[in-house]
């Protein structure tokens, strides 16, 4: 077996013939593509088969880009969410504003259909305070004196009696509502024409008709006005609504609950009534004599 050694040096082409072959195939297969597109499927598996290959090599690029944009983004979220709920609490509170300012308006609406209704001068005022002592029910009103306020006037709003000044300051008055246990108002009923009296509990919301005998014709629903008795209020004023009546024969007068009509607990403004007594004095009580017996006049 013959056995040739390699040859101490390669022999081939040299470098300036090889750059010449591979110029020249480079110049064929550039003018076989350009003019009878020889090249079009090589190229296409050529692409179907780098194409993994592209996508392996730029994936941590993509990838880097990606956690980015995450964390670039739930900042950006964070930020509109914060201005956002800051956003929602300022309309929040213009709502509430405004859902404030309409009630006010409707109410005030209401008040001056009642003013420009009612015969009797009146007088809008504003409520100020509520009365410190939580056993009377009393708000304090801005007007006074010096808008010629005088005790004992009415005050009403766009449904009912609310209540009677009781006090008169030079710019201030106070109104003692007709829910206070110490006042009373004469009332008739709508229905049949009796008269009673209604006192206040001192819950806003509850009123009771004192000394009715059980056979007197009040029953559940029936409407309450002032009856212009003594002249404390001005006659036809919704006062109350009769919401519960109890007769128990073991009692001499039935007991009767009242709803009131008018806001005794709400409402920012009322009306005050410009009303006089302009009934005649009560006549004098005739004296009795020393045996017991009264004395007639001559």
């Amino acid at each position: 077996m013959e056995y040739t050694p390699p040859p101490l040096f390669n022999r081939g082409p040299t470098p300036l013939v090889r750059l010449f072959l591979c110029s020249l195939l480079s110049a064929g297969l550039l003018v076989a593509d350009a003019r009878y597109q020889y090249l079009d499927a090589v190229r296409q598996v050529v692409a179907v088969a780098v194409y993994p290959v592209q996508r392996l090599a730029g994936t941590p690029s993509v990838i880097f880009d990606r956690i980015g944009d995450f964390f670039v983004t739930q900042a950006r979220l964070r930020n509109d969410n914060t201005r956002l709920a800051e956003q929602n609490l300022q309309n929040a509170a213009k709502l509430r504003q405004f859902d404030s300012l309409s009630a006010e308006n409707v109410h005030l609406r209401e008040l001056l259909a009642a003013r420009q209704r009612f015969s009797a001068g009146t007088t809008m005022a504003e409520v100020l305070y509520a009365g410190r002592d939580p056993f009377t029910r009393r708000i304090i009103i801005d007007k006074g004196l010096q808008a010629d306020i005088k005790a004992g006037q009415p005050v009403i709003d766009e449904i009912g009696v609310v209540g009677q000044i009781t006090r008169v300051y030079p710019w201030l008055s106070e109104v003692t509502l007709i829910t206070d246990k110490d006042q009373v108002v004469p009332v008739q009923n709508l229905r049949n024409g009796l008269r009673a009296v209604l006192a206040g509990t001192g819950n806003d919301g509850e009123l009771e008709l004192k000394f009715i005998p059980l056979n007197a014709d009040f029953q559940t629903g029936d409407q309450l006005v002032t009856s212009g008795i003594d002249a404390v209020y001005p006659p036809g004023l919704p006062v109350a609504q009769v919401s519960n009546v109890e007769r128990n024969a073991a009692y001499l007068f039935a007991r009767i609950t009242c709803k009131p009509l008018a806001g005794v607990a709400s409402h920012a403004q009322v009306l005050v009534v410009n009303w006089e007594n302009k009934a005649p004095e009560r006549p004098p009580q005739p004296e009795k004599s020393a045996g017991g017996k009264r004395r007639r006049g001559s």
